[in-house]
């Protein structure tokens, strides 16, 4: 099978060079750039193998522009392109190749949504019909037959996770508020002065708290699928580390729900899924599931209220992992190929 990846000098990029190399269904891989077509994949990215080089003999070793990539006829397309730019630059592909596409371009169908969320209409209404959100652990069934696939943010990835099942069993009520830290890697390959290590280390922040970051809206537009009185607050941070999401969220019980209920509606939901480590009242940290494609959740019961623990590695469960992920669940192979289910060390 052939895979394109679409903007490899990114993190998510990169990662999905890896993961792609070491995958056994995956023969080929076609490594695309814009902006450096022509050049080996070993002077862009210099941490590369062997499995790599092997994959990409075919092109001599050398990035390619979009439009050879399209005469290569790839079996999937990954997208690790930015927001707004990633469903045109993918045009040529849909209809052809199963696309996933990691940007947020084709997350939320609502046209509204999008507008508020990210200040223009979607680039592709269009494809918005019939994308499928890829929440793995949710939507499994949907991506088995999608042929474009919008990968979740990392944010509304480790948000969500541990509330759906609770909000799609009526077992919580009111506001739910969210307190989400993240690592530098989030926000992606480019530079800014506020990525800076002199700026980060040592330094921890909130950012477009409450109903103002973009990821709210994805996250509300899910919740509303499972039960519409949920309200959400929904707060980031940035934390002096490179890899690593952690998010935190309250939100009130209904008087009759037990802790027996709880863990019987989690069980339902993820007893029998690969990446979701449910710890109960232990709780989870980031250095668990670094490097993995993990979501570990934990969850206690205080003074009628639930607080909910979740963490991932943002750039494999909150993108590259979860991508690949979706391509395993699209052609019916082992959910777990070429994915790790432990943290490194």
């Amino acid at each position: 099978m052939k895979a394109a990846i679409l903007g490899i000098s990114g993190y998510t990029g990169m990662i999905l060079l890896r993961m792609l190399a070491d995958h056994p269904e995956i023969k080929e891989i076609i490594p695309v750039s814009s902006s450096k077509p022509g050049e080996k994949i070993i002077d862009i990215d210099p941490g590369i193998g062997k499995a790599v080089m092997e994959k990409t003999a075919a092109l001599n070793n050398c990035v390619v522009d979009i439009s050879s990539a399209v005469t290569q006829k790839p079996d999937v397309v990954f997208a690790a392109l930015p927001h707004l730019a990633s469903a045109t630059t993918c045009e040529p592909f849909f209809g052809k190749s199963v696309v996933i596409d990691l940007s947020a371009d084709l997350r939320i169908k609502d046209h509204d949504l999008f507008q508020k969320a990210y200040n223009t209409p979607p680039p592709r209404p269009d494809i918005l019909k019939i994308a499928v959100y890829g929440l793995c652990e949710i939507y499994e069934k949907e991506i088995k037959k999608a042929d474009v696939i919008a990968n979740p943010g990392c944010y509304p990835t480790c948000t969500l996770l541990p509330i759906i099942p609770l909000a799609a069993k009526g077992f919580i009520q009111g506001t739910i508020v969210t307190n989400a830290l993240s690592g530098i890697s989030g926000a992606g390959k480019k530079a800014t002065i506020g990525n800076l290590y002199v700026e980060r280390t040592e330094n921890t922040c909130a950012y477009l708290p409450g109903k103002t970051h973009r990821h709210f809206t994805e996250i509300k537009k899910e919740l509303d699928s499972f039960d519409k009185s949920l309200e959400i607050f929904f707060n980031p941070h940035l934390v002096p580390i490179k890899r690593g999401m952690h998010a935190a969220s309250v939100v009130s019980l209904k008087s009759n729900v037990s802790e027996q209920d709880i863990e019987k509606v989690y069980n339902e939901y993820y007893g029998n899924k690969k990446f979701i480590v449910l710890k109960g009242k232990k709780l989870p940290e980031t250095r668990d599931v670094w490097g993995s494609n993990r979501c570990d959740i934990s969850w206690q019961i205080q003074d009628g209220k639930i607080l909910l623990f979740s963490v991932i590695d943002n750039l494999i469960k909150g993108a590259s992992g979860q991508a690949v992920q979706n391509m395993n669940i699209r052609f019916n192979f082992d959910e777990a190929l070429g994915l790790k289910q432990y943290g490194e060390l």
